[in-house]
């Protein structure tokens, strides 16, 4: 529904509801990602202290620069890597390996070769094909990673399509269906290179519905049964399950409408879901209950600046608002329809009478980064504008689409600015060319 009314203060971090946004855009330039710090290791404490520190893994998808990285192992996290180009990210910032984990459907020899160097903490095996990789690379360098066997529990998550991962139809993990994964985890158990710590299980991105988790967990419970009910010539117990990883998935609050999602009411609900569902499968060893969020964390922390260039109204049609960035650094709406407030700074009590697109400077028709946007009368070239809560898959999914350099990145504390990432110059764009 369009809101007319001035924005919702809440819909801003506290550090980010008066601040010099002019005084920053002056220093850093427009676009610029600005993160309110504070807020940042807030949620991250909430989390620590809802799961335990040692059962929260950041998910770096969501953004990582150096900054955030070390912001992250200071307030008890670990960190949840999915490339290598993620993993070496993180070991520059200092990050030990222990405190990392290791995902991806599809990780390469090199890859995983990087993790073993590191000692990682956990290693989230995604296939057979991977099984064979770390066996074969675990043997040769004389070590036993510790493994997490990721489960896809055949669930829908009610989000959108291309961000739900706990589907049978998924790429990742392996399936409950005719036993694949059981058959999975009965090998890592039983291999002699590889420590089974438990089970892993992510069922999308954006949840809202915290009863699809539920199923999910139900689902697991039932597999843990199974295994600990599953008995060979050498052992007389089955296999256990010390740790379960139920990734992340937590959804941000993006519009004035949604719904507010709590950490602290999530962290309660999981752990009451796994210990129903373990007592209801009479198993008698609860598992250690972990989780990765990143939109939960950093999506509500930080807004986008951006200068407002052009005003042009189509009669009869409607008013677009062009800025000075777009799908370039904010592709989640051209992707996934996904819907975002606008506002100006620096007239942030007044009334949004003015409906208009808020659009970017591509050379695109879809590059609308906010399709149904309210703002104060009067918007003029030259006014700041800022979109709320765009601190997750914003920097992360950014790209030099027309040749456009990706945007700066600043922290603020206490008032206080600071750069994290610099603004890309046009000497970049040509800095791999080799002719």
């Amino acid at each position: 529904m369009i809101n007319e009314a001035p924005l919702d203060p809440s819909l801003l971090p506290p550090g980010l509801r008066h601040f010099d946004a002019a005084g920053v855009a002056a220093e850093f330039g427009t676009p610029t990602f600005v993160y309110d710090e504070d807020e940042l290791r807030r949620r991250c404490r909430e989390y620590a202290v809802g799961f335990g520190p040692d059962a929260v893994a950041y998910a770096a998808k969501a953004f990582l620069c150096t900054a955030m990285a070390q912001l992250v192992v200071n307030e008890g996290l670990h960190l949840d890597c999915a490339t290598g180009g993620e993993l070496h990210v993180a070991l520059g910032a200092g990050v030990p390996g222990a405190r990392i984990v290791l995902h991806g459907n599809n990780k390469s020899e090199a890859e995983l070769t990087a993790a073993l160097d590191a000692g990682v903490g956990r290693i989230v095996v995604d296939s057979f094909d991977e099984l064979d990789r770390l066996e074969d690379l675990a043997r040769t360098h004389a070590v036993q990673p510790t493994v997490l066997v990721r489960v896809t529990p055949g669930v829908e998550a009610h989000t959108h399509e291309y961000i739900e991962t706990g589907t049978e139809a998924s790429k990742f993990g392996f399936t409950l269906t005719n036993g694949v994964a059981f058959a999975a985890i009965r090998r890592v158990a039983g291999s002699d290179v590889l420590r089974l710590a438990g089970l892993h299980c992510h069922i999308g991105s954006q949840i809202s519905r915290l009863d699809a988790f539920g199923r999910a967990v139900e689902r697991l419970a039932a597999l843990a049964a199974e295994l600990d009910r599953d008995r060979d010539s050498d052992s007389d117990s089955g296999v256990g399950i010390d740790e379960l990883n139920l990734g992340g998935g937590l959804g941000a609050r993006y519009l004035a409408d949604d719904r507010e999602l709590d950490i602290t009411g999530f962290a309660s609900y999981l752990r009451m879901t796994v210990e129903k569902a373990w007592r209801a499968e009479e198993l008698d060893e609860l598992p250690r209950v972990m989780v990765e969020p990143g939109r939960s964390i950093v999506a509500p922390c930080a807004i986008t600046l951006y200068r407002v260039g052009t005003v042009k109204v189509i009669p009869g049609i409607g008013t677009y608002v062009a800025v000075d960035g777009g799908m370039s650094d904010n592709p989640r709406p051209v992707l996934y329809g996904a819907g975002y407030e606008a506002y100006l700074p620096e007239r942030l009590d007044e009334a949004r009478p003015l409906r208009c697109a808020v659009v970017g400077k591509h050379c695109e028709q879809g590059d609308v980064l906010v399709a149904d946007a309210c703002l104060p009368a009067g918007v003029s070239v030259g006014d700041l504008l800022a979109t709320p809560t765009t601190g997750a898959y914003g920097y992360s999914m950014a790209s030099n689409y027309n040749k456009v350099t990706r945007p700066a990145v600043v922290f603020i504390r206490n008032g206080a600015p600071r750069l994290v990432v610099r603004r890309e110059t046009n000497d970049d764009l040509t800095r791999l060319d080799v002719a």
